[in-house]
């Protein structure tokens, strides 16, 4: 088990009884069908109507618009219990965390109406359509247009690594509306993808790890969508606002990230406790103790920094730079800790029946989405030099 923690300022009764409920409703709906649901590489439909039915989706919404009323801290404890669970399934970070509070955000009063409460109940599952198979972090190379047409916009493109994208019935698609180069000519248009001609869905792509979370590719070809669609009422906002709501996916990252770290620990803890080498357990050699120590260290300094980091989210002070501070070096850690639980594992730790085996795998991506952690540090660097003007 995981040492003592002071509990957050952040953290109050109603968080505590909400992260109980999430950590029962993972162990039991999610728990026994993980197995399959990475064969098949999907969570089944049904778990997302199920987590709605749970008060899982979209929890810090208004309530006005079908959600929890509750705030970026009822995210946490979510993502946490999530996280720790060691199960995917479907992407509720993609959906609830960011989605929603892109529409919440940026949307038009019927906009919300529309599509919020569906999403609040599962019945409308959400994807964000950004990287493209020649634009990743690079949001300015995007090539996805979207030319208008009348009351409708044209959309054309692919779509690539698309979480949530197997059962997605509404992306949020990031598209070129104007003819200006860079991120000036960005939109985000939200496409009901029921019925929608010129809407195609890709294979499920075949990733290294999180076998349970669809992701596949996206096709658009004279995809005609109505332009009040549009998420807003004005064109060429799209870079800004991506920008904007950027340093709130990060930290869902980095929150995930930090449960891993400390399961993965507990984990290795439990098995060196049991395992017997030349005569004795393994965690009575001072290598193991002295490799969990520093394990556990790193946990412990990442729950502290992201602790820090909630408090900052929840009193609306968290800047581009601190928020990519925290998704680079809590899933820098993660690698490490995982690869050094998974070596106290010996050759049992390169059995994907082992949790240690799955979250190796699991965690690479990591250090990838979200933004690569390259650019996290490129991003921290320039908020150095301006700050030193």
């Amino acid at each position: 088990m995981s040492l003592p923690w002071p509990k957050p300022t952040w953290m109050d009764h109603d968080l505590e009884q909400l992260e109980d409920a999430a950590n029962r409703f993972f162990e039991r709906e999610c728990v026994p069908h993980d197995a399959r649901w990475r064969e098949q590489r999907h969570g089944d439909r049904g778990i997302w109507n199920q987590a709605g039915a749970a008060g899982l989706l979209c929890v810090s919404i208004p309530e006005q618009y079908g959600g929890g009323g509750g705030h970026f801290g009822h995210e946490v404890v979510i993502t946490q219990a999530h996280a720790r669970a060691g199960v995917g399934g479907f992407s509720n970070g993609v959906h609830s965390g960011i989605v929603a509070h892109y529409i919440l955000r940026y949307g038009t009063e019927a906009q919300k109406q529309r599509w919020l409460p569906k999403m609040a109940a599962g019945e409308l599952v959400a994807a964000i359509a950004m990287t493209e198979p020649g634009a990743g972090t690079d949001l300015q190379a995007i090539r996805t247009s979207a030319r208008r047409d009348g009351d409708h916009y044209v959309i054309n493109g692919a779509k690539t690594f698309i979480t949530n994208g197997w059962h997605a019935d509404l992306v949020c698609v990031v598209a070129r509306t104007g003819p200006e180069s860079g991120g000036k000519g960005l939109s985000l248009i939200m496409v009901e993808t029921a019925g929608q001609e010129g809407y195609r869905r890709g294979r499920l792509l075949d990733k290294i790890g999180q076998h349970s979370i669809d992701t596949c590719e996206l096709f658009f070809d004279e995809m005609r969508v109505p332009a009040h669609q549009l998420l807003g009422t004005d064109e060429g906002r799209g870079f800004a606002q991506l920008m904007e709501q950027l340093p709130r996916e990060r930290l869902i990252i980095a929150v995930g990230g930090v449960a891993t770290l400390q399961r993965a620990v507990d984990e290795t803890l439990a098995y060196v406790q049991q395992r017997q080498a030349f005569g004795q357990p393994l965690m009575a050699m001072q290598n193991t103790r002295f490799k969990l120590a520093e394990c556990q260290t790193l946990a412990t300094v990442a729950r502290s920094f992201v602790d820090d980091c909630i408090g900052r989210a929840l009193r609306d002070e968290l800047d581009l730079a601190t928020a990519a501070m925290a998704k680079s070096w809590v899933t820098e850690a993660v690698g490490k800790v995982v690869d050094e639980c998974l070596q106290l594992h010996g050759g049992y730790g390169y059995m994907t029946e082992y949790p240690i085996a799955r979250m190796y795998a699991d965690a690479r991506v990591g250090r990838i989405y979200g933004g690569s952690n390259e650019v996290m540090k490129e991003l921290i660097a320039r908020a150095m030099e301006r700050a030193s003007r």
